[in-house]
């Protein structure tokens, strides 16, 4: 596993670090199974507070990317289903909030077009 913290980024650190990880684990770089290194390896390795990778770890562990078994570590999930469950739910979420607010169908897609745009950096 290879991460890389940029200072001049304006990401913080942990989401760099959460980032990068999940990256690595959705493109199969990190295989399903894979040992992460402990919270203090990796933070010392980084040059990071342990806190900033705790926090790393308990959001990626909330997206489903990888999960804690105890004092035997922390790997990565297949976290495939999940991930798309997830997705679904979020997107439900949205419609019923967005009809809440009384927004149309083009309206709520179009706000939707927009924040994909701005999130994925497309024009």
């Amino acid at each position: 596993m290879t991460l890389k913290i940029d200072i001049d980024d304006s990401a913080p650190p942990y989401e760099q670090v959460r980032t990068q990880i999940s990256e690595q684990a959705r493109s199969g770089v990190l295989p399903v199974g894979y040992r992460l290194p402990t919270v203090r390896g990796l933070a010392e390795s980084l040059g990071l507070a342990a806190n900033t990778v705790a926090k790393a770890y308990r959001a990626l562990e909330s997206d489903g990317v990888i999960e804690t078994r105890g004092r035997n570590g922390t790997f990565v999930a297949a976290a495939g289903a999940a991930a798309e469950r997830e997705l679904a739910s979020a997107a439900q979420a949205y419609v019923e909030r967005a009809r809440r607010l009384g927004a149309d169908r083009e309206t709520a897609l179009a706000a939707v077009r927009d924040a994909l745009r701005a999130g994925y950096g497309e024009g």
